[in-house]
């Protein structure tokens, strides 16, 4: 079976704020953008989409807890592997991300910044040796 396409998708709070600030971090438009989701190409078959809380909680119903009460308590990380991490960083802070590791060579051998959005998710803005 073969994987055609991998969509990651965070629950936001404010579709909107969360749209313009990923917007401008990754340095592209949404290639999807209508009431309930936005989508970013991330390149390959990855999609980053963004939905708000209330339209997973309508989706899933009693099925799952609200993701608003639990507001900027990490719930993922998006791990960002690209060429230059550090334009990605400032533009991510200069947009109101929370930094909270600054650029660092991991035992994994990645050097790797992490920063915090509006709702908690965490973002990984990478460099590989590999």
């Amino acid at each position: 079976m073969r994987i055609h396409r991998v969509h990651t998708i965070l629950f936001v709070a404010d579709q909107s704020r969360s749209r313009d600030f990923y917007a401008k971090v990754l340095m592209t438009k949404p290639v999807l953008d209508v009431p309930g989701m936005t989508e970013f190409l991330l390149g390959g078959p990855a999609v980053l989409g963004l939905m708000p809380n209330v339209g997973i909680k309508k989706l899933l119903g009693e099925a799952i807890r609200n993701p608003a009460e639990s507001e900027n308590i990490p719930k993922a990380e998006l791990y960002l592997v690209v060429e230059d991490p550090t334009l990605m960083f400032e533009r991510a802070v200069k947009e109101g991300a929370r930094v909270l590791s600054e650029f660092a060579m991991r035992d994994w051998g990645d050097t790797v910044a992490y920063v915090q959005d509006f709702d908690g998710h965490i973002i990984a803005l990478a460099q590989s040796k590999k």
